[in-house]
């Protein structure tokens, strides 16, 4: 049986822009189950990396998990929990 090794560094990236207020309820999502877990994770703003902005400028927030898109728009906390769990 072979195991998988995770790169080091936050396993969930957030990313949001300023103002929006389905990013500040996916933070507080992402902060709960992340801090139930002991996981680590991030945030960034599409608006500072144009590459981002024009990727997801109408899906935000976007959450990724091990760096893969895991959702967009609403967070679903079980989903999320089961991800990080069985990932």
């Amino acid at each position: 049986m072979r195991l998988r090794r995770r790169a080091p560094g936050p396993r969930v990236t957030l990313y949001s822009k300023p103002g929006c207020h389905l990013c500040d309820d996916a933070r507080l999502v992402v902060e709960r189950v992340c801090a139930d877990l002991g996981i680590g994770w991030t945030e960034q703003s599409i608006l500072e990396d144009p590459d981002l902005l024009e990727r997801y400028g109408e899906e935000i927030p976007v959450v990724l998990v091990d760096g893969r898109q895991h959702t967009f728009w609403r967070v679903d906390e079980a989903r999320l929990r089961s991800a990080l769990v069985r990932g």
